[in-house]
């Protein structure tokens, strides 16, 4: 690819539509908010309803490799790339790193600042560096119900105020 019709890419296009131009298959209804999808874009495929924040690095390719390629005459054009694959229904907080090999289950809510590396089950929140299992999907619901507000997509002028209400006032 033409690397400065890349740049242009990179800095005219949405992340979705940089998503989709440099390769990486993604389902419906996804948002990205990075364009950091690593050296070989083309081998991350994401399922349908995955969310982004900012900062999310898909790192596919492992630099580490040239040390080998230093120490063994066999590996002195090697390269160490695997997929990354996410299912359905995922979260991935802000500045989060995927690490090659990666595989993220259905329904999994990854916390802000993990390293990811490895298989994420299914119906899971993971959280850390390295990542760790917290809890269960269900678990997740349970400990924050409370304070479920029913403010999504709501004018910034209502929600400031049902926030206020709720944090300010009847929760000091």
């Amino acid at each position: 690819m033409n690397k400065i019709l890349k740049l242009l890419a990179y800095k005219f296009l949405s992340p979705n539509s940089y998503a989709k131009f440099i390769g990486v298959k993604f389902g419906s209804n996804c948002k990205f908010r990075t364009k950091y999808f690593g050296t070989e874009p083309y081998l991350i495929e994401v399922g349908d309803n995955v969310q982004t924040s900012s900062n999310v690095y898909f790192i596919n390719h492992d630099g580490g490799v040239g040390v080998l390629r230093n120490l063994y005459k066999d590996l002195k054009k090697t390269d160490l790339i695997k997929r990354i694959i996410i299912g359905n229904n995922v979260f991935i907080g802000f500045n989060v790193t995927i690490l090659l090999g990666t595989k993220i289950g259905n329904n999994v809510i990854v916390g802000a600042g993990s390293v990811v590396k490895g298989e994420l089950m299914s119906n899971s929140v993971y959280a850390g560096v390295p990542a760790k299992y917290i809890c269960s999907i269900d678990s997740y619901k349970e400990k924050n119900s409370r304070f479920f507000l029913n403010t999504f997509s709501i004018e910034p002028v209502k929600k400031e105020e049902i926030l206020r209400g709720f944090f300010l006032e009847s929760n000091p």
